[in-house]
């Protein structure tokens, strides 16, 4: 369950889901994830990218919490991930029909034009994955699977 200003929770979407990007830049969020961005009352987001891989789209409730880490570091990464992030992203309304309008710098960066995407919910956000990422990703999450499980399982997973 994903909980902001200690009031309102929503239960995440549990899996991928593929979407696409349209010619003007717009990401049509797939239903599920509209929900849950609705049930937690977001209308507005930054979007943006810390590793120039993934979007990462942020309620800005939730973006704000890490502007305030940054704020609050001393350490010169977390200065570095500011302006990072800052010059990558931008903020975007949620528009009613479920789209947003990603940043023209990102899209390019993260090659996210007139293609399709992948989608999921970690830690409060939405990461968004070209083919290519996407790919990669599961070829690593692949990786040694039957040691991974093993043990998670020693962990209690069912």
């Amino acid at each position: 369950m994903a909980e902001y200003n200690n009031t309102v929770m929503a239960e995440p979407p549990h899996s991928i889901a593929q979407a696409s990007v349209d010619e003007k830049g717009r990401l049509k969020l797939p239903a599920e994830f509209l929900e849950y961005l609705e049930a937690l009352k977001v209308t507005k987001v930054f979007i943006t990218t810390l590793d120039r891989r993934q979007a990462r789209i942020y309620p800005i409730a939730v973006w704000k919490v890490n502007e305030a880490l940054f704020e609050n570091s001393a350490d010169p990464a977390a200065e570095r991930l500011a302006l990072l992030a800052k010059a990558c992203g931008g903020d975007a309304e949620i528009d009613k029909s479920g789209r947003v309008l990603l940043p023209a710098k990102l899209r390019e960066i993260l090659d996210l034009e007139k293609q399709p995407v992948w989608l999921d919910v970690y830690h409060g956000r939405i990461n968004v994955a070209n083919k290519k990422v996407h790919e990669e990703r599961m070829q690593r999450a692949r990786v040694n699977l039957t040691d991974k499980l093993k043990m998670l399982e020693k962990k209690g997973f069912k």
